[in-house]
């Protein structure tokens, strides 16, 4: 490895998927590795595998399915999680075992270890996962908490017991850039084997510094970025990979790193991981948010019509956008379909494209305009052919005069049921039709709406979080009319926790595991 290149790991679908509500189905996961892999992402962390069987499952299935990247999975400090993440990772062309373990005072306090008991362990379970592979990643937990000359003592120990690469994580998103930049610093120049491994950094975004923090430990020497894509992850989240990969671009002149990101396909996977884990992506988010390549002053307007570079640092295009907008309305074929979507970043099998041929048709009798983010929204529907329920009918009636009434018809094990029921306000009485066809006793955590274009012909894309028996489900759907968009996704977010369901195991979850238990 070059001393200009720095490498991207991508945490999105282990780090990322730890945000409340954010699971993501097997199905899912395999999808968003691939497109991590095409992208050019160096090492995808594809999971925890000993916290359930089905995150087993996924690591497993992506690391035989991966082509470039280094597959990586997560373990704790002790040989079950360690040899059970090796089972998971042992058939990929790169597999890479990634341990770790809290060092600083407060989570020394957790499993009660003294520094010289937690040294021995350190040795002991780096060499044990270097016996078993010969890419192993070791990181202090909460290292810009921990002492220094611990810090440095850990570390070595970790090189000198096999360890490839050192990530130094700001667990808790505590550190300012001249510390984050110092800290690498001093562990390249104080410890012993220092300049034989690649030194990480990860970083979360409590004090909202993730991006700048990580940028500034490559400036002090670190060659690996941990991130997410949208910055999904714990709390605040973590350093996004759209940020860091744009920035090393843009501003080559200081900070003249390479990395392999193919930069097109950044606005597809940020839609795709805003589907699927029901994180919709805020308006004003850097790089992929709606508004960052849109202009309302008239000022700015005026700058962009006469040189677009007056107030854009990159192109739309550089992250996967169309610069200007291709119109396709209802007479537009499948070749110009076809053809648009390619533009977007999707290479649709046949049998796809009809599907989003005919949905596609289905919206432009109802829209003047179909816009490039409509088109995305069609491509990502997420209904499924094997779902237990569908929505076949749904009559709303509405207005000033309440109670507010829903007919609906739905497919349940593909049989028709219809009931009416009401409520306060259209979508609520929505939900309780279906509630009536189908019993449960999920709770509603989010119910969010947002319009994928602008005009009153917009499609509305609707996010629904819904929690049972601590199992965590999204649903999302898009369409023009409000309240069968939001009928979609609430049975679409019913649908997952059924399969949730039926799939539970007794054991760990990835929401509970807990290093605590790494005795």
């Amino acid at each position: 490895m070059t001393k200009d290149k720095v490498l991207i790991f991508d945490t999105t679908l282990r780090d990322g998927e730890q945000s409340p509500g954010a699971t993501m189905t097997h199905e899912e996961k395999l999808e968003i590795a691939e497109l991590l892999d095409e992208m050019g992402v160096d090492i995808i962390e594809a999971g925890f595998p000993i916290a359930s069987e089905g995150d087993f499952k996924a690591v497993s299935e992506i690391a035989e399915r991966a082509k470039s990247s280094v597959i990586c999975g997560l373990a704790r400090a002790n040989y079950k999680d360690i040899d059970r993440c090796w089972e998971a990772v042992k058939h990929a062309k790169a597999p890479r075992i990634h341990t770790f373990i809290g060092t600083s005072p407060l989570h020394r306090a957790i499993p009660n270890l003294n520094q010289d008991e937690m040294a021995e362990r350190i040795h002991d379970t780096v060499t044990h996962a270097r016996n078993l592979c010969d890419n192993v990643q070791w990181s202090p937990m909460d290292a810009t908490r921990t002492e220094e000359d611990y810090l440095c003592r850990t570390v070595e120990i970790a090189i000198k017991a096999g360890a490839t690469t050192i990530n130094i994580p700001d667990t808790v998103g505590y550190t300012a850039p001249v510390e984050s930049a110092d800290l690498i610093r001093m562990l390249i120049s104080k410890v012993p084997g220092a300049d034989e491994v690649i030194f990480a950094t990860h970083c979360h975004n409590d004090l909202g510094m993730a991006t700048a923090n990580s940028l500034a430990a490559v400036e002090g020497g670190a060659r690996q970025i941990e991130c997410t894509i949208n910055g999904l992850g714990e709390r605040a989240g973590n350093t996004a990979l759209e940020e860091v990969v744009m920035a090393l671009k843009v501003r080559g002149d200081i900070m003249p790193y390479t990395t392999g990101i193919d930069t097109r396909k950044i606005m597809n996977i940020s839609r795709r991981v805003a589907t699927v884990s029901g994180f919709p992506v805020q308006f004003n988010k850097a790089i992929v948010g709606k508004n960052a390549f849109a202009h309302e002053s008239g000022i700015h307007q005026d700058g962009m019509l006469k040189n677009s570079e007056t107030f854009e640092i990159m192109r739309p295009e550089d992250v996967g956008l169309a610069g200007t907008s291709l119109p396709l309305g209802k007479h537009s074929g499948r070749a110009a379909l076809r053809a648009k979507l390619s533009e977007l970043g999707f290479d649709l099998a046949d049998n796809q494209l009809n599907d989003v041929f005919v949905r596609f048709k289905d919206l432009a009798d109802r829209k003047k305009e179909v816009y490039d983010d409509d088109l995305m929204a069609l491509v990502y529907q997420n209904d499924s052919g094997d779902d237990r329920l569908k929505l076949k009918w749904l009559r709303v009636v509405c207005g000033t005069e309440g109670p507010q009434t829903a007919e609906m018809v739905m497919t349940i094990d593909g049989k028709d049921v219809n009931t009416s029921a009401t409520g306060d306000g259209p979508v609520d009485a929505t939900f309780n039709a279906v509630k009536a066809l189908f019993p449960h006793g999920a709770r509603l955590q989010l119910y969010q709406v947002s319009a994928v274009t602008e005009g009153t012909d917009a499609q509305a894309t609707v996010s629904v979080r819904m929690e049972e028996e601590g199992r965590i489900a999204t649903g999302q759907s898009a369409d023009t009319d409000t309240v069968v968009a939001s009928a979609k996704a609430y049975i679409n977010a019913l649908n997952r926790l059924l399969v949730r369901r039926e799939q539970s195991e007794p054991g760990y979850d990835v929401k509970g595991v807990s290093y605590k238990d790494s005795a």
